[in-house]
């Protein structure tokens, strides 16, 4: 006769890998090139509870395990899944020019990614129109990772925009490349020499950090920033959504943001969308501002009028219209506790955070989330090894990377 498991001997956690949004290419890895409404699981893929780091890009998804592997999938029409070929991929595919060589990191910009090795070299692949591969002289674009000669010290951070990317060396350094914040700044600062780093195709220094040591690195759309360790935020680029905390409509060199706007504490982790940023400090607090039409900063804007009377006020933190500034989310102190629950409320609107909680069942389980321009990826644990969704709950809307429906 069996005998039942005691409460120490409780079925350890299932993990799960789920996909949704936008699959013109294949990026959710389903098989198939069919948007996805409901979030639906992986069970053909690389068991999740391996899955170190997951994220997207215009088109395409990666995958980092545990062990150091890559698999990719989705639009390949530059080569930015590093395959050796431009056709599209339906399923997660381990890169094979990668193999024996462990990945630490990957970002996808729109068309191209960054590889961080576990060794702290860089490589890169896909369209290189913009020099966002950091090889200046290299072709159009590079179908298998190659590495970039120019970065010569360890880097422990990388990161990837629209059509730039950035690094950031373990001696504090960082570096940026592409030129797609330039056509911004030139048109939003008429007559401005704008500096190196925002129109170099291979990885230039980026100036005006020289006092600070930068511990990680965040790209948008069209803009940077840089955390340090002293827990200062810094930022530069398009304020187009008003997602520099600056009243300037471009900046363009790095420009902290106070530490008053984060109620006198220090920033520990940062993330960032495509328009938006979220920052948490040091005692758990959880800040978001930028972009807010579609709920992305997870809180209900106060009335311009409301705002005014405030910015009179001279107790109020920070001056600046309400999306344009960091702005405390009591909701989320001591999102720490949640894994990455903060780049979960990041990239989706709270109505639909709430509805994965209905549609999938968990609680305080998400282990790992990261959103392309059109589509979505998340591990979910499940405590007990439920490794199954349940709910009625039909999903209607399709979630956008950037937020919109």
């Amino acid at each position: 006769m069996e005998r039942e498991p005691s409460a120490s001997e409780a079925a350890p956690a299932a993990a799960a890998l789920f996909a949704w949004g936008a699959n013109s290419y294949g990026q959710l890895g389903l098989g198939h090139k069919e948007d996805v409404l409901l979030p639906q699981q992986l069970n053909d893929f690389f068991k999740p509870e391996c899955i170190r780091r997951i994220t997207g890009g215009g088109g395409h998804s990666a995958v980092v395990t545990d062990g150091g592997g890559l698999f990719v999938c989705g639009l390949n029409k530059d080569g930015q899944l590093g395959l050796g070929h431009t056709e599209d991929v339906l399923y997660f595919t381990a890169c094979p020019s990668l193999l024996g060589c462990p990945i630490q990191q990957v970002a996808c910009g729109w068309d191209f990614t960054i590889i961080l090795t576990e060794s702290g070299q860089v490589l890169s692949c896909g369209s290189n129109s913009f020099g966002q591969l950091g090889v200046p002289h290299g072709p159009r674009r590079c179908v298998v990772p190659q590495a970039m000669e120019l970065l010569r010290e360890k880097v422990v951070c990388i990161a990837a925009g629209l059509r730039h990317a950035l690094a950031a060396t373990a001696s504090g350094i960082v570096f940026q490349w592409g030129t797609g914040l330039a056509s911004s700044g030139r048109r939003l600062c008429p007559g401005q020499t704008l500096p190196p780093f925002l129109t170099a195709k291979e990885p230039s220094r980026v100036t005006g950090l020289e006092n600070s040591k930068a511990t990680c690195v965040l790209a948008g759309s069209d803009h940077s920033a840089s955390l340090t360790d002293a827990g200062e935020l810094y930022v530069w680029g398009s304020n187009k959504h008003g997602l520099l905390a600056s009243l300037a409509a471009f900046l363009p060199m790095p420009q902290k943001i106070e530490a008053h706007c984060f109620q006198n504490e220090k920033v520990t982790s940062v993330w960032s969308g495509w328009t938006h940023l979220v920052a948490q400090t040091e005692t758990g607090k959880v800040f978001t501002w930028g972009r807010a039409d579609y709920g992305q900063l997870g809180r209900k804007l106060e009335s311009r009028e409301d705002w005014k009377l405030q910015s009179q006020d001279p107790s109020h933190p920070c001056s600046g219209p309400p999306k344009n500034m960091p702005s405390f989310l009591p909701c989320l102190t001591g999102a720490a506790e949640f894994c990455e629950i903060g780049a979960v409320f990041q990239f989706l609107p709270m109505k639909n955070l709430r509805f994965l909680e209905k549609r999938l069942g968990f609680s305080k389980v998400m282990e790992l989330v990261s959103c392309g321009s059109e589509h979505n990826l998340a591990v979910i644990v499940y405590p007990g090894g439920r490794a199954t969704g349940s709910g009625e709950t039909s999903w209607r809307k399709k979630v956008r990377g950037d937020g919109e429906e």
